[in-house]
């Protein structure tokens, strides 16, 4: 991944194994669960570069205590925080804390952090999929939890979090808009986004209190000109908007929702209100109001403290692993764990198995270069004879490593690595989940080269460039890998034109890698490889490339790639997402690219979005990022692991097109003169990838029709708007007045009338499968009373058809007349001749 206008930067794709052995690795959050209307398992984390304070632990409590009884009332007796766990650094002093067992920092609800030098003490929860989804965390800086000074504008902790709960837990929005403050309504009036309406104060210009026409000139906000709200209110909504206020104990309902307000609730939640959305969730479904008036009891608190990590690699040497280079793959893949990854003061054992375990290292603590290098020699460098593959035989030989430690398992890591097939696993399941260690597997693949690199002909050379930015460069390690032979020539080139060779790199024959240390900081700019195949056969090389902060007090930027689930069943899909960001602030518009391997066939490559097709950029910090001028010259790369997912019941052999394009969730409609007009970001054939076949747009002017029955809006012409590259983002003008000035929409020749009309929009593919509908957006438009109606075009057609029936009946009865007086007279006639003759 990188971000680069100045030329091309090579982003190098670790091994698969070699990143899923990263201790920052995997499961996401602790597993809350919601019983007898009580939260259990919630976990707060303190970041370990947070100084010890002996007021954060009892502030956090607090804060719990006081959030726990608020949100009890604010959901109407429905729900509270029973058991809270506080997880304390290893950095820490030490005071009988409970130790941890599968607890860590990676997967807590809600995680306390300094700002790494940067400004800004904002709470903010990280959202990532949508309305009604549950986020990914809620942050919280250490100073904002002691300085008391911050709630004069906040508000009181508790409140605040109670509105970062609803965030995390029930996927709402906020109702403010620091972007936009102030819009216009149909009839023109300047009005503050805000929700409820029923929430007062004054608007204030560069000289003090003033008319809120003053704020507005020739249609643009006047700038400095703001809305400052009353201390005392009456209104008792909403939490989402501003919870500070005083009277403010509830969402803003279906009765009180602000529906015109420009916020993230009404794009991201189709305008329902937070209320609505929060009603309908898993929580709520399942638990009913407690009766009576009691209220629940506080909250309880565990404290546990982080200690030096206790790892055991267990890994498989039976006959399978000499198939495909795994053990290859599995020896280059730990060498660079144990030498470059693993965390110092760490203890660290080796296990290995076929149809039985065997102990190869007992744990060793690290802390030196030299404990590292014996734990390498102790890795496996032959297969077994045996086919046959125990996996619970190793992880048994693995527990019984870890627990020579102080006598337990729990809070250990087992780090499993096989090539699968053993049939009998569930025999130790049990075992493993009640142990209380985290077991991170990994199956090593049947393709080689999709882990190896890239393959490289005879005498031919692998070439290319990555990029350092000034943010990194400590400890810097340039590691290169071969599949055959031995090492190829390799020349590396520093920003200077510095030159290293084959001779400076440390080369390990055996597992045949070959490592450079670059010594003191790495220089910014870009590094050029390039390896000489100097054999007589093709073989994979591949280059990892793996560098530490730069300054403790300067954040790198950083990319953290992970999916929505472990599992899915076909057809549905699996998203993938990644949080790119420097220290906490986001970084936007990085070119974002997941390789995914799966266990048959070539590699998929997929572009991320955060441009709206995949937005995951919702309630965080205000503050963007600004390139430096280094960054600007040099751009950044960075590498990650998302782990591994499964997709079951995937048909054999080809099948049809299930796919339909994704859900637009960026539907924006504006008023232009008398003309409406919509953009959105183009969605792609399948999900968001290729290009849509065409667009279904349709408008009401109730809300109701459009959310429940889109299939019979009033449809929209389109025939001249082509769906471009998923990505793109759309425009397209329309007049609505054929809608609008209807026969029961008529003015009254006194006032201008405001109409508010919903639009939403979905895509389809050339096999006419269709996207959900997109989010819902509305516009205000106004008729003055002199303006000359035009009817819909519904009432159109009925007006017409009325006429023709009028018509044809008119005309059905001139006829008839017609021929009744016709034939009267011809009968008179007879009648007179009669006369005449007789």
């Amino acid at each position: 991944m990188h971000r680069d206008n100045a030329g091309p930067v090579c982003s190098l794709k670790f091994v698969t194994l070699l990143v899923a052995l990263s201790p920052v690795l995997l499961l996401l959050g602790a597993r809350v669960q919601l019983q007898d209307n009580g939260y259990d398992g919630i976990l707060i984390a303190i970041n370990p570069q947070v100084p010890e304070n002996q007021n954060l632990i009892p502030n956090i409590k607090e804060m719990i205590t006081e959030a726990s009884f608020y949100l009890f009332n604010a959901t109407k007796r429905r729900v509270f925080f029973r058991n809270i766990q506080i997880l304390i650094p290893a950095t820490w002093e030490a005071n009988n804390y409970s130790k941890v067992e599968q607890e860590s920092y990676e997967k807590a609800d809600v995680i306390v952090t300094d700002w790494n030098g940067a400004p800004g003490d904002d709470p903010y929860t990280l959202q990532y999929r949508g309305c009604g989804k549950e986020g990914k965390y809620i942050h919280f800086t250490s100073n904002f939890l002691l300085n008391d000074d911050l709630t004069a504008g906040y508000g009181s902790r508790g409140r605040v979090f109670v509105h970062e709960w609803a965030h995390l837990r029930w996927g709402v929005f906020d109702e403010y808009n620091n972007d936009q403050p102030f819009y216009l309504n149909g009839q023109n009036q300047i009005k503050v986004t805000r929700c409820s309406s029923d929430i007062t104060g004054i608007f204030v210009c560069e000289k003090g209190p003033c008319p809120q026409e003053n704020c507005i000139i020739s249609k643009l906000f006047k700038e400095g000109c703001v809305f400052i709200y009353n201390s005392t209110q009456n209104a008792t909504a909403s939490i989402m908007f501003m919870q500070s206020l005083s009277s403010v104990v509830e969402f803003c309902n279906a009765s009180t929702h602000n529906q015109e307000a420009p916020n993230l609730q009404n794009q991201m939640c189709s305008l329902r209100s937070a209320w609505d959305v929060i009603a309908d969730s898993t929580d709520f479904n399942r638990s009913f109001p407690l009766k009576g008036s009691e209220l629940p009891p506080p909250p309880t608190f565990t404290l546990l403290q982080a200690s030096d990590k206790v790892v055991c690699l267990v890994l498989d040497v039976s006959s399978k692993m000499a198939e495909a280079d795994r053990l290859l793959r599995l020896q280059q893949a730990a060498e660079f764990y144990l030498m470059q990854v693993v965390e110092i003061h760490s203890f660290v054992g080796i296990v290995s198995f076929d149809g039985k375990g065997e102990i190869r290292a007992q744990l060793q603590q690290i802390n030196s270069d030299d404990d590292r290098k014996l734990l390498v020699s102790r890795l496996p460098t032959t297969v077994s004879a045996e086919a046959e593959t125990s996996i619970c035989s190793g992880l048994k030989k693995g527990f019984e490593v870890v627990e020579k430690l102080n006598g337990k398992v729990y809070g250990s890591v087992i780090i499993l690595v096989t090539s699968g097939g053993d049939e009998h696993i569930g025999n130790c399941l049990l075992t493993v989940f009640s142990s209380g260690s985290t077991v991170h597997s990994i199956a090593l693949g049947s393709s080689a080269l999709e882990s190896m690199g890239e393959n490289v002909r005879p005498y031919h050379q692998l070439k290319n460039t990555v990029t350092m930015d000034n943010s990194m460069g400590n400890d810097t390690i340039f590691l290169v890998m071969w599949q055959t032979s031995g090492p190829p020539e390799i020349v590396l080139l520093d920003p200077t034109g510095r030159k290293y060779s084959t001779i400076n790199f440390i080369t390990n024959r055996t597992f045949r890698t070959a490592r450079l240390l670059i010594p003191g900081t790495a220089k910014p700019g870009h590094w050029t490889y390039t390896l000489n195949n100097t054999h007589h056969s093709p073989q994979a090389l591949k280059v990892t490339v793996a560098s530490r902060a730069s300054s403790s007090a300067v954040p790198p930027a950083t990319v953290e790639a992970f999916v929505e689930r472990d599992s899915t069943y076909f057809p549905h899909p699996m998203i993938i997402y990644a949080n790119v960001k420097k220290g906490f602030y986001p970084i936007l518009n990085a070119t974002v690219t997941a390789t995914i391997e799966p266990e048959i066939g070539d590699p998929v490559m997929l572009k991320l979005s955060d441009d709206g097709a995949g937005n995951i950029q919702m309630n965080v910090p205000r503050k963007l990022v600004h390139r430096s001028e280094e960054e600007k010259k040099w751009g950044f790369s960075r590498v990650s692991s998302g782990g591994s997912f499964s997709v079951m019941g995937v048909p054999t052999g080809p099948h049809p097109d299930v796919f339909p394009p994704c859900k637009i969730i960026d539907l924006k409609a504006v008023k232009m003169e008398e003309e409406v007009t919509l953009s959105w970001t183009a969605p792609g054939e399948d999900f968001d990838q290729g290009q849509a076949t065409s667009y279904e747009i349709r408008m009401s002017n109730i809300l109701q029709h459009i959310q429940d029955d889109f299939n019979n809006a009033v449809l929209v012409n389109t025939s001249e708007l082509k769906p471009q590259q998923a990505g793109t983002r759309e425009i397209f003008t329309f007049l609505p007045k054929l809608f609008i000035n209807g026969p029961g929409h008529q003015p009254d020749g006194e006032t201008q009338e405001n109409y508010r009309i919903y639009v939403a929009m979905r895509a389809m593919d050339r096999n006419s499968l269709k996207s959900a509908v997109s989010n819902i957006a509305q516009i205000s438009l106004f008729i003055s009373p002199n303006s000359a109606p035009v009817l819909g075009r519904d009432s159109l057609i009925l007006k017409g058809v009325l006429i023709a029936i009028i018509l044809i009946g008119i005309i059905c009865l001139i006829i008839v007349a017609m021929h009744y007086t016709l034939n009267r007279k011809k009968r008179a006639d007879k009648k007179e001749n009669g006369t005449k003759l007789l």
